[in-house]
C-alpha cells in the first residue's frame, strides 16, 4: 500500500476534461499556455460625427413638429393611452 507520502509527490491533474487535455499537451510539449489578460474595456465605438449633427438636428425638431400638426383631440387620444400604458389605467 502506498503511503501518504507519494501522493504529494505526484502531479495533480484537474477533473474538468478541458483542463485536464490543456495539461497533457502542456506536458507532452514543455510549453506552458498562459491566456493573455482580458481587456477590461471594449474601447469605445466610433461614431460618424455627421450622422450624430443630422440625428441631433432631427431629435429637436420631431416631437415639436408632430405636437404642431395634431388637432387637440388626437394629442388628448395620445396622452390618454400613454397613461393608460403607464399607471394601467387612464389618469
Amino acid at each position: 500500500m502506498p503511503s501518504r507520502a507519494s501522493k504529494n509527490a505526484k502531479k495533480r491533474r484537474p477533473q474538468d476534461p478541458v483542463l485536464l487535455a490543456k495539461s497533457i499537451m502542456e506536458d507532452i510539449i514543455g510549453e506552458k499556455w498562459d491566456r493573455p489578460a482580458p481587456v477590461e474595456h471594449p474601447p469605445e465605438r466610433e461614431k460618424n460625427p455627421h450622422a450624430v449633427a443630422m440625428s441631433k438636428l432631427g431629435a429637436s425638431k420631431g416631437g415639436k413638429a408632430r405636437a404642431a400638426s395634431m388637432t387637440p383631440k388626437q394629442r388628448s387620444k395620445i396622452a390618454k393611452k400613454a397613461a393608460k400604458a403607464r399607471w394601467g389605467e387612464v389618469a
